[in-house]
């Protein structure tokens, strides 16, 4: 598969409620994942945690849009449109844009830019 069509496959599972599974078949062992400027985290176990974790505290899930999406050598660009309700309430429209660079058709670095 070319990386569009990786990538292509990655946002289908995120929009179809199969992240989880997505990221178990397309994230390298070594992946790095940042948001924004933090610290990075590094291994696919961490990541995976943390997936969950981000998952598990979602409420209400009423929708989710990829605005555009860009490929370009080794790397892939989606900006994403999230419309979610965290447990507790609070219910958020979150712009997010997804930086994932690739090798072997694994993610091995992906970066959120989103505002706060």
């Amino acid at each position: 598969m070319t990386i569009a069509e990786l990538d292509a496959k990655l946002n289908d599972a995120i929009l179809t409620g199969k992240a989880l599974e997505a990221f178990e078949e397309l994230y390298d062992e070594n992946v790095v994942m940042q948001e924004n400027s933090n610290e990075p985290f590094v291994g696919k176990a961490v990541n995976r945690q943390r997936e969950i974790d981000f998952f598990s505290s979602i409420e209400a899930f009423h929708g989710a849009f990829v605005l555009s999406s860009a490929v370009n050598g080794d790397v892939s660009l989606s900006e994403w449109l999230y419309d979610v309700t965290f447990k507790g309430g609070v219910r958020i429209q979150l712009a997010q844009v997804a930086v994932r660079r690739w090798k072997d058709g694994k993610i091995v670095n992906e970066r959120f830019y989103y505002s706060k």
